[in-house]
């Protein structure tokens, strides 16, 4: 059976944006389990997603206050479907990311994940460690900085494996 993902990092409410977009409203109502890699500002949106999604998988990031850092914590673990999947916030600099994040949660580390999702840098990426591991960072869907658009990812679980991952755009 397949498990629908909503990625989302970066949210930064109320202060880049009022409110998350009725399309991401849609998109978290539509997903099985909502992952949300830090920054969130206010504990209200963990709140009113935890009120309105299946299931919230999240951590707390750099701009992220004591309340949300006690209920998240920093690092997430969790298994959907056979597909290991480790959260974080930052994972530093692009240079030199695959190895740092390779020796953390790869196949060599004391607890192997398949998959990583982060966020911090607004910027959408895609790709897979020389280890195997594949590491996915949604976006912002409020605060789009270079990007022509905000965005958030959605994927599908499934027998061990990750599918369908896709970057949707958020405009406002």
């Amino acid at each position: 059976m397949a498990t629908t993902l909503l990625l989302l990092s970066d949210t930064h409410l109320p202060v880049r944006a009022k409110a998350l977009q009725p399309q991401v409203w849609r998109l978290v109502e539509e997903a099985d389990v909502v992952i949300h890699a830090g920054d969130w500002v206010e504990v209200a949106l963990l709140d009113e997603l935890e009120a309105r999604a299946a299931r919230v998988v999240g951590v707390a990031g750099n701009n992220d206050g004591p309340e949300l850092h006690r209920r998240l914590g920093e690092v997430a673990h969790v298994e959907v479907e056979g597909v290991r999947i480790a959260v974080v916030h930052e994972t530093g600099a692009a240079a030199g990311r695959e190895r740092r994040v390779d020796e953390r949660f790869g196949a060599a580390s004391s607890a192997p994940r398949d998959v990583l999702v982060f966020g911090h840098s607004h910027i959408p990426w895609d790709s897979v460690t020389p280890g195997g591991l594949r590491l996915l960072n949604p976006g912002s869907p409020t605060d789009r900085r270079r990007q022509p658009v905000g965005t958030v990812m959605t994927a599908l679980a499934d027998a061990g494996a990750l599918r369908q991952v896709t970057l949707e755009p958020t405009p406002r």
